[in-house]
């Protein structure tokens, strides 16, 4: 098995099928051959809601830098001290769910805080992703519009490959639409 990760495009190969996908890696065998190709285009000129928890303003501070050309409003906090996640979880989701902003991120620190009050929005869907694919399914198949990342269960590194993945994936529609149109109450 030889496996190779290229960052610039963002494809998975299989028969008959192209999707996106996290990694590039070759897989040859008698019974099994297919190739994912991991190249990654971020999106640029998206509006981002971000906020988050005293456990995530580091990354949060990190990533703000790291997404670069997009428009971004910082919802806070605006330090790491001591704070609760919902006054900065509340805020984001209501700027996704107007319109106003295109997407969220919620950073704390297991993301299942700011998720689980994000959620609580009617048009919010918002994912925690510790990893590349999660934060890949998240799009594609889920239509996420919030990526929660949880700052104490991984590296600034892997968040910024989330949150770069997150950012380069369409949702697909088809099946995976008549799944998430049925998630509203």
């Amino acid at each position: 098995m030889i496996e190779v990760q290229i960052f610039c495009f963002y494809f998975l190969i299989r028969t008959f099928e192209i999707r996106t996908f996290a990694h590039y890696t070759y897989f040859s065998s008698a019974h099994l051959k297919f190739a994912h190709l991991h190249i990654i285009l971020m999106k640029q000129g998206l509006k981002i809601a971000i906020g988050g928890d005293h456990a995530g303003f580091e990354y949060k501070q990190a990533i703000i830098e790291f997404l670069g050309a997009n428009e971004i409003k910082d919802f806070g906090p605006y330090s790491d001290a001591s704070c609760d996640y919902p006054d900065f979880a509340h805020p984001v989701a209501s700027a996704v769910e107007s319109g106003d902003f295109d997407f969220g991120i919620l950073i704390c620190g297991s993301g299942n805080g700011v998720a689980m009050t994000a959620n609580k929005h009617q048009g919010i869907r918002a994912a925690i992703c510790w990893n590349e694919e999660l934060g890949e399914r998240a799009r594609s198949h889920n239509n996420a519009n919030i990526l929660c990342i949880p700052a104490r269960h991984i590296s600034l590194d892997s968040a910024k490959k989330i949150v770069e993945v997150f950012f380069s994936v369409d949702f697909e529609g088809g099946r995976h639409a008549t799944r998430v149109d049925k998630i509203a109450c």
